[in-house]
């Protein structure tokens, strides 16, 4: 029996938008958000490798639909900085987070590609099976339920403010609400590495990660309103960018997710 694949990434979704006051955007997903929420995939790579390559291939065929799976996926690229080469969209934060995961998992290695699922297990990236199984198995939980309003203060900032509930109650811990702003539709010649020469499609490259809010002892439909103002790069364009909201506690375990595509003309 084949297993079916609900995609709830960002673009290409039916989120309804509205235009909000002051030149904003305000985004409400409620109308895609899935009834457990999706699974957060998180992968470490560099444009370097060639397996990384491979794996990102993978991730980007899977949002797509290429699998069945029995669960909504969302997926966060993340370029570390530590394997030589220039790659640029690496940063250290990257790396500093993997570290995180290796140490919270006790991982034996670095190694990469690597992913993490709902900061819970991992497997090899490029492994398709092995992929496929760690998601399908993977504990799912309820979808946050904010809506989103994006401004441009200045033209290299970004503002996002979320406004609703987590729908998860935070009892007797310290979580966080986090927010990736990521990139997909990369194209770009690779100079260095065993990639050396070849021309390198990237998805879901996350840009910035921040903290929004820092939580203890609140109830699942208490409501947050929470502001992050992004510094955005050279050559931002909104119609390729996404954000991911979700809620990981100090254990890297996460507790739900949701995703918001950036209005077009933001």
């Amino acid at each position: 029996m084949g297993r079916r694949l609900f995609s709830c990434l960002g673009k290409g979704s039916s989120s309804s938008r509205v235009q909000g006051k002051n030149n904003g955007s305000v985004v409400d997903s409620s109308a895609v958000t899935c009834p457990d929420g999706p699974v957060l995939v998180e992968l470490f790579s560099s444009q370097g490798c060639a397996t990384s390559s491979a794996a990102e291939l993978l991730l980007s065929r899977l949002v797509r639909g290429d699998y069945q799976l029995d669960a909504p996926v969302l997926v966060l690229s993340y370029h570390v900085d530590n394997m030589g080469g220039k790659d640029p969209y690496a940063s250290s934060k990257w790396t500093v987070r993997q570290k995180a995961y290796v140490q919270a998992l006790k991982i034996d290695d670095m190694f990469i590609p690597r992913v993490m699922v709902q900061g819970r297990a991992h497997c090899p990236a490029n492994e398709e099976d092995a992929l496929l199984s760690t998601i399908a198995s993977a504990p799912r939980f309820p979808a946050p339920k904010f809506k989103a309003n994006f401004q441009r203060p200045t033209s290299e900032t970004l503002e996002v403010t979320l406004t609703g509930v987590l729908r998860y109650k935070v009892d007797n811990n310290v979580d966080n609400v986090m927010v990736a702003l990521y990139e997909s539709g990369l194209v770009n010649e690779c100079l260095n590495g065993e990639n050396k020469g070849k021309t390198l499609y990237n998805d879901f490259v996350v840009r910035k990660l921040e903290k929004l809010h820092t939580m203890e002892d609140i109830s699942a439909m208490k409501t947050l309103s929470v502001t992050v103002r992004f510094t955005l790069w050279d050559g931002f364009n909104s119609n390729k960018c996404s954000i991911v909201v979700f809620v990981q506690n100090i254990s890297q375990q996460i507790f739900g997710s949701q995703n918001f595509q950036l209005p077009d003309d933001l």
